[in-house]
């Protein structure tokens, strides 16, 4: 059987239409097919691959890593460098109050330890989250996932969730004592990059400050450089009590964090004892990359330069006929088309150009652009020709 024949016969599939490319490796801005046809990667891997494709310094970590150790043991019992470095390199670019990091394997991951601490250190059970949000697809993350379509079929789901409206003030006031927490993104993504509107995120703070209810932000595919800042909620003067980690973390390994106060995480650690456990959270491998990871991030400052590539695919697509709104942070834009059947047409022609690009969750008719932060403005220039003939063709 070919690879084609068994990814349709023998895997498990999230969806009636995957692209369906048969990839044969990857390097900066650029994947290829098996056949040799380049692709410019648009999407990152969904904000995973910030430093591009096979990054040398993550590869560099990865191989001295693998000539120490992979897996020892369960997370938590051992002292392990790769963890204890990563933890130490996150936590000095973060607020002071985020200075426990609990290393899981995944963003789903992420959010249902907070999820857990919040209940824990609360003992309330009351979950706010917002409308169009997505934050994975485990049982709890499902349950905040702010769109029905996608959670009809497996209630019945967490109890006690309550969901608000984006930039909404007046919902803020849902929010009271018997609240545990509230799950933000900072920047709703899958909606299509929806922005806070009038100090939205500062006003959500005072109101949680206000009852005792701890406020949770996933940056899970927001966060290392995407939006102009390190994190994205540094962009609105916030910081929360909660932050979740993933994707862009490992430099294209798989690992997620959840980050709260010292005082906040030890609460997991009793009554019970192992109130949150994972066998393969904080792989030394995954943190090896991540670390690696954060350091090109900075060293070469991509967040700060997020901006100024954002904006250039920003004046072009405003221009480009069919495109009704363009929503831009950092690196990361979502462009509106005219029609979702505009969007069909679109989405194959990049893929005939060799463009790979995707549309949102919960805004079809808008496709994403999110290429690595290290895209240099001659790729820049040069995908930006090809999004033109693509338009042209449309």
């Amino acid at each position: 059987m070919t690879n084609r024949e068994i990814f349709y016969r023998n895997m498990g599939l999230p969806s009636t239409s995957p692209m369906g490319i048969e990839m044969e490796k990857a390097d900066g801005i650029y994947i290829y097919d098996s056949e040799g046809k380049e692709f410019i990667d648009l999407v990152s891997g969904v904000s995973v691959s910030n430093i591009g494709h096979r990054h040398p310094k993550v590869i560099e970590a990865i191989h001295k890593q693998l000539e120490k150790y992979m897996h020892l043991m369960v997370y938590g019992e051992f002292i392990q460098s790769p963890q204890v470095q990563l933890a130490k390199n996150l936590t000095d670019h973060l607020p002071e109050n985020l200075d426990a990091v609990y290393f899981v394997n995944s963003g789903s991951e992420a959010i249902e330890g907070a999820l857990k601490l919040a209940k824990r250190f609360t003992n309330r059970s009351e979950i706010i989250a917002f409308k169009n949000a997505y934050h994975g697809g485990t049982h709890g993350a499902l349950s905040i996932l702010g769109n029905e379509s996608l959670k009809f079929a497996f209630r019945p789901l967490l109890p006690d969730i309550r969901f608000l409206g984006f930039n909404n003030e007046e919902d803020l006031e849902q929010i009271t004592e018997k609240t545990a927490c509230v799950v933000a993104e900072a920047v709703q993504a899958e909606a299509g990059i929806l922005l806070p509107q009038n100090d939205f995120l500062k006003k959500l703070r005072k109101k949680c400050d206000e009852t005792g209810t701890l406020l949770i932000v996933d940056d899970i595919q927001m966060g290392f450089g995407r939006t102009g800042k390190l994190f994205s909620f540094q962009n609105f003067g916030i910081v929360p009590d909660i932050l979740a980690l993933a994707k862009g973390m490992g430099g294209g390994m798989p690992i997620g964090a959840f980050v709260a106060t010292k005082k906040l995480m030890d609460s997991l650690t009793f009554q019970p004892e192992l109130g949150h456990v994972t066998t393969f959270g904080g792989h030394p491998v995954s943190c090896a990359a991540a670390n690696a990871n954060l350091n090109v991030i900075l060293e070469n400052e991509l967040s700060e330069k997020a901006n100024d590539k954002g904006n250039i695919f920003k004046e072009e697509m405003e221009n480009q006929k069919g495109v009704t709104e363009v929503r831009q942070i950092g690196l990361m834009l979502g462009i509106d088309l005219e029609s979702e059947k505009m969007m069909d047409k679109l989405l194959n022609l990049f893929t005939r150009n060799g463009l790979i690009a995707d549309r949102f969750l919960f805004r079809s008719q808008a496709f994403r652009i999110a290429p690595p932060l290290t895209i240099t403005n001659e790729e820049i220039e040069k995908t930006i020709g090809i999004l033109e003939k693509c338009f042209g063709e449309l």
